[in-house]
């Protein structure tokens, strides 16, 4: 089971790597909005913000995360690193219910483009 430091590496990297999108996926990242990342096996949300192309982690709080984030994703801890690492491909295990997004529909929309 992944630990709580090796999950926060991970959102880095992934943060890392939204910050290189270049064409129709920048327009996805350029988005400014709070974020949640609750990993369901470790009990615990990262939380933070969607802002100039990253992904900012502000807090990680125990449990669900005390407020509703614009952009929130749960998973296990598992599941996030190996999609960062690519073992894991967001779409199939979205599709698959291993991973959850939500978001308006404006955002999913814009999202999308990631995949």
């Amino acid at each position: 089971m992944a630990t709580i430091e090796e999950c926060r590496a991970a959102l880095e990297k992934f943060s890392e790597n939204l910050g290189g999108t270049r064409g129709d996926a920048r327009e996805a990242v350029s988005l400014n909005r709070s974020v949640s990342c609750r990993l369901t096996d470790l009990d615990v949300t990262f939380v933070g913000r969607l802002t100039g192309g990253r992904i900012e982690v502000d807090d990680t709080v125990q449990g669900p995360p005390p407020q509703k984030a614009q952009i929130r994703l749960t998973m296990t801890g598992d599941d996030l690193v190996a999609m960062v690492d690519g073992d894991l491909a967001f779409a199939r295990a979205w599709g698959s219910g291993r991973v959850r997004l939500e978001a308006g529909l404006r955002d999913l929309f814009r999202l999308r483009k990631l995949l």
